[in-house]
């Protein structure tokens, strides 16, 4: 049953984060009315909110855990700083990606999501001493280049192209 759910969490997680980019480009004022910041601000506000409480109500209900982060608790406050501080520093990259630099959301995330997974994959290489590395590993991540390649190249990228008008030559303007 946990497996399940565990699987059921990690499709809303990509369902939102897929979407995160293109809601990003879509705070954008087209008209350039504000800053490409401007929204990042309460893209910071939404994780401050969603992380202080959404952490909390899980911390006291689910695990009935303290909110004790002294001595033997403190890698909790570490490496939960450091986490969202690479959680943060990528939505900053992203926002800027899209944002200020005009990337495409269409072509940006896959790029994000399959450096994403190749990247875990290399760290949990290097974090499991004693292992040896699998071949497999390295077809993988080629497979999710080309696949970022394909997902990229062949998803709309913007409205359709209206055809070009075809203006009448001077024989045709003759001959009527």
């Amino acid at each position: 049953m946990s497996k399940g759910l565990a699987i059921f969490c990690a499709v809303l997680v990509a369902i939102c984060w897929g979407l995160y980019g293109p809601t990003v480009a879509r705070a954008r004022s087209p008209e350039r009315e504000w800053g490409a910041f401007k929204p990042y601000v309460f893209i910071g506000v939404a994780y401050l909110v969603i992380g202080v409480i959404g952490g909390a109500v899980m911390m006291r209900f689910a695990d009935n855990d303290s909110f004790d982060y002294s001595g033997k608790y403190y890698p909790a406050l570490k490496w939960g700083f450091i986490a969202g501080t690479l959680g943060a520093l990528g939505a900053l990259g992203l926002t800027i990606s899209i944002a200020k630099f005009g990337g495409n959301p269409a072509y940006v995330m896959p790029i994000v999501f399959g450096g994403a997974v190749s990247v875990n994959a290399v760290y949990a290489y290097f974090s499991t001493a004693g292992h040896h590395l699998n071949p497999l590993m390295f077809v993988g991540m080629a497979l999710v280049a080309c696949g970022v390649i394909i997902t990229a190249s062949n998803t709309p990228h913007g409205p359709a192209k209206k055809p070009p008008t075809v203006a009448a030559s001077p024989v045709d303007s003759v001959a009527d």
